[in-house]
């Protein structure tokens, strides 16, 4: 039988809302929509597409060493933005993480996120291998 294990940040929402950071069964890791906010809940990156991106990226490895995992392990990313035209600089931030792992994606234009402030909120999903 596979164990159960909720990943906690410590953010009030995750009460709030009834969710978890993460989730691993297994070797199964489930990553929540993450936006780039920092600690305080202060946003990180404003109007800064790239920026956002690449602080998201860094708080999703980081909740993936928490599970005993890394980007290596990731298998899919999702990638919910408010603006499809600046693919490039969500693209940009993407391919620096992923390069060499190159993980299934999808990158959906939604009309808003949780606060107007956000531009990309990421979801991912890792699975260790063996």
């Amino acid at each position: 039988m596979n164990n159960r294990i909720n990943i906690s940040s410590g953010a009030v929402w995750e009460d709030k809302v009834g969710y978890s950071r993460a989730v691993k069964i297994g070797n199964h890791i489930e990553v929540s929509g993450t936006v780039a906010s920092d600690e305080y809940g202060n946003v990180v990156g404003h109007s800064d597409a790239y920026a956002q991106t690449k602080f998201i990226l860094q708080k999703i490895e980081k909740v993936l060493h928490q599970a005993g995992a890394s980007l290596n392990d990731v298998v899919r990313t999702r990638m919910f933005v408010t603006d499809i035209s600046r693919f490039n600089e969500y693209a940009k931030a993407h391919g620096e993480a992923f390069a060499n792992i190159k993980p299934c994606t999808s990158m959906i234009e939604a009309k808003a996120l949780v606060a107007p402030e956000y531009l990309i909120e990421i979801e991912a999903t890792a699975i260790l291998a063996g």
